[in-house]
């Protein structure tokens, strides 16, 4: 029989300092929290439109920086997408080849192109990404601006925590 002291949901881990007091707890409640919103938004399914063009995250990101951000340069793109500017032009031509993006020349530097999604495409997309939207503008909503920030930095460092450990 056990001479420590036994856990309860709720009370900090006994080697941990006061600060980290709940901190296993909401470990706990995100891990088993993050099996499910994936998998919550993994089955809000492309419209009809979409369905056949084999989106995956990658395209995902790029169109939610258009669709909510509006048109912009293959290089804006790729720093936004935190990806080499290669890597977000072959993720264009292939939107492009569908006839979800289009590109075009920019008129103050015509060696640029400016990405923009087609205007066929658009409410399919928009469609498509309101759900998500919606759900987070309802979490969102009753918190601060600080608190907002402090969600979205928590989710942030946490991809940051996972990238490292994998590659680590």
């Amino acid at each position: 029989m056990s001479t420590e002291p036994k856990r309860t949901r709720g009370a900090a881990a006994p080697s941990r300092p006061a600060a980290d007091a709940g901190l296993e707890d909401a470990v706990r409640d995100l891990l088993l929290l993050m099996p499910r919103l994936v998998a919550r938004a993994k089955r809000i399914p492309p419209p009809p439109e979409l369905r056949d063009l084999t989106l995956g995250p990658r395209h995902l990101s790029l169109l939610v920086f258009l669709l909510l951000d509006g048109p912009m340069t293959v290089n804006d793109l790729a720093a936004r997408l935190q990806v080499a500017p290669t890597t977000t032009s072959l993720v264009i031509a292939d939107l492009s080849r569908k006839g979800v993006l289009h590109r075009a020349e920019d008129d103050t530097d015509r060696r640029r192109r400016i990405i923009s999604i087609t205007p066929a495409a658009r409410p399919a997309i928009e469609t498509w990404l309101a759900p998500g939207a919606e759900a987070w503008r309802r979490a969102l909503r009753p918190l601060t601006p600080a608190q907002r920030r402090t969600v979205v930095d928590a989710l942030l460092a946490y991809e940051a925590a996972v990238g490292e450990l994998r590659e680590g």
